[in-house]
């Protein structure tokens, strides 16, 4: 079987920029173990496989290369990128995913995703993600907990961009915090380091998702958990206003941008806005 492929770099108007995603079109009914390696083939973090679909527009399936997740941001943006550019899509849709429809609009070349209203799980005990991830306690604000619109994070805010860049997992604690606050799962468990200044002066935050195997080491650029530190930091009074500019990936040499707005009062957060750009840098066929 022959499935046409485009890899494309979203929340990034350039190759090279942001993160890669190879999107495969007309592929959701492929099984998982197939899916699944052809994410480990392409040493991606995501990839996602779409067919049409019977309440949305498009019907979108998210892989990473452990496992099927429901929702994943920077994959949305490259799928929504990648169909525009065939002309499977034309303007603003409905995407039929894992976590429920999700709205797209497209205007000047920004593709937005409304998240879903978020969940808030579990607080965890800031010195107990401090050892995790091989920094001190009093480099988290606040108390991190696991947010989720779409897709659940330990979203932890650090103090500064020096803390941010210190990080680094101390795989040894890894087995017990998995199994105390993602029932085991460690693909599932990586906390979203974010800080209230950005990379460059555009910036209002900058991000961090370092990841355990087989994923990469780290994700460029995450959109879903830019939802999800979005309506963690709108309800915890962390942030004045519930719109700014997220940034990730600058560090890596991949540098990401997303317009984030948060939607509803603190107490009652409807969903998230998460808007960006895609780049389509590669097209071809995939042959199964």
């Amino acid at each position: 079987m022959r499935y046409a492929v485009d890899w494309v770099d979203a929340f990034t108007d350039r190759p090279f920029g942001g993160n890669g995603c190879a999107v495969v079109h007309d592929a959701a009914a492929l099984d998982d173990a197939t899916c699944m390696a052809f994410v480990r083939e392409t040493s991606l973090v995501e990839c996602t496989f779409t067919q049409s679909s019977d309440i949305a527009d498009l019907k979108v399936r998210y892989f990473l290369a452990s496992r099927e997740i429901p929702f994943a941001g920077h994959p949305t943006i490259a799928t929504v990128a990648a169909c525009l550019a065939r002309g499977v899509l034309t303007g603003d849709c409905t995407l039929e995913t894992g976590a429920g429809l999700v709205r797209i609009e497209v205007a000047d070349g920004w593709i937005t995703m409304t998240q879903v209203a978020p969940t808030f799980g579990a607080c965890v005990p800031p010195e107990r993600v401090a050892r995790l991830m091989g920094l001190e306690p009093g480099d988290i604000v606040g108390t991190p907990q696991f947010t989720s619109t779409g897709l659940p994070f330990c979203v932890t805010l650090l103090a500064s961009r020096d803390a941010l860049r210190r990080a680094a997992f101390r795989h040894q604690d890894v087995a017990a915090y998995a199994q105390d606050y993602a029932n085991g799962a460690s693909d599932m468990c990586e906390p979203y380091l974010i800080t209230r200044e950005g990379a460059t002066a555009a910036g209002d935050t900058f991000g961090r998702l370092l990841m355990l195997p087989p994923s990469p080491p780290e994700d460029p650029f995450t959109g879903s958990a830019t939802g999800a530190a979005a309506a963690y930091l709108w309800r915890h009074g962390l942030i004045d206003a519930p719109t700014y500019v997220a940034e990730q990936g600058h560090d890596m040499g991949r540098p990401g941008q997303a317009r984030v707005e948060v939607l509803g009062p603190r107490d009652a957060i409807t969903g998230v806005k998460v808007a960006g750009q895609g780049h389509v840098l590669m097209s071809g066929d995939l042959h199964l």
